[in-house]
């Protein structure tokens, strides 16, 4: 068995001059929660239909727990579960008949938990797929592939449509399936939802992966925010070393640090701070600093 759930070398997707995905090299270890960001555009549902073996790619290979995506995809299907942003369903089966005839196709179904998923995710399995909501329908395809316990969870936007109760039934059920082992390949738009669940996070721009590792470790994309209020005048930080954007209101202060704290925390200290609040970073702010507030992907 391969050490690696999924692993691709310089794979690469052109569709004619312009390049979909650029010599990704990507590694992912079972058990591991791994969240996969970028705009539209750049490159995501691409590595997602290259791992499903449904695109060829232009150069490079991409492995699923050892098996090749392109020359065994019966076998790597059997190994994962693939959830996409947009249920495409039999409108005239129920969510019954659509749920046993995914199961069967895998060929393996945990009844008990597709029951207790039925009942988390509030769905009434006797109406008909054409008598469901768009959230509805999404609730099926998260559920049919939940229900199979696969090695490989493969989710692309795989919430849309959900109300935020509905989400944290998601959250909770990812949560299980790490611990139970499971691997999970995540691409979403909710930086929350990344957040939340993820062991590591890759960064796409352009179809390049220009960022990959844990929150801890991609802190340095973004600046340390540092709130200050102070009994009195607020002192001058213009030629402090690291500290940028400078925020006055009154008595309080706002600034973004980066590097060492060390020259902020001297300034403050020789003036009279009542308060003091400092905060990371989010995941949202570490991928705006990556791609800028005003740029969009291709």
């Amino acid at each position: 068995m391969s050490d690696r759930a999924i692993r691709t070398e310089q794979l690469t997707k052109r569709y004619g001059d312009v390049v979909a995905l650029d010599h990704l090299d990507l590694e992912v270890t079972p058990g591991e929660v791994v969240g996969f960001l970028g705009p539209n555009g750049a490159g995501k549902t691409t590595t997602i239909r290259l791992l499903l073996g449904l695109s060829r790619p232009t150069e490079g290979r991409a492995e699923i727990f050892g098996l090749d995506c392109q020359k065994q995809p019966a076998q790597v299907h059997r190994r994962l579960a693939y959830v996409a942003g947009e249920a495409d369903l039999w409108p005239s089966l129920t969510g019954e008949e659509t749920l046993s005839l995914l199961g069967r196709v895998s060929g393996r179904v945990d009844e008990h938990y597709r029951d207790d998923l039925l009942n988390r995710f509030d769905l009434d399995p006797t109406k008909k797929v054409r008598a469901y909501s768009r959230g509805n329908r999404q609730k099926v395809i998260l559920i049919a592939a939940l229900m199979v316990r696969p090695d490989l969870l493969v989710l692309d936007e795989p919430t849309s449509g959900l109300d935020p109760l509905m989400e944290q039934a998601f959250r909770a059920c990812i949560g299980e399936a790490r611990d139970r082992g499971q691997t999970v390949f995540l691409s979403s738009h909710i930086m929350s939802e990344v957040e939340a669940l993820c062991d590591r996070v890759g960064i796409l721009r352009n179809g390049a992966l220009v960022e990959m590792g844990t929150l801890a470790e991609m802190r340095h994309l973004s600046a340390l925010t540092v709130e200050a209020r102070f009994d009195g005048a607020v002192p001058d930080l213009s030629n402090v070393p690291g500290v940028s954007d400078v925020l006055i209101d009154g008595q309080n202060l706002q600034c973004q640090v980066r590097g060492s704290v060390e020259p902020l925390v001297s300034a403050l200290a020789a003036s009279r701070v009542t308060g003091l609040l400092s905060r990371e970073p989010s995941l949202e702010e570490l991928f705006l600093a990556q791609y800028g507030e005003g740029e969009h992907g291709r």
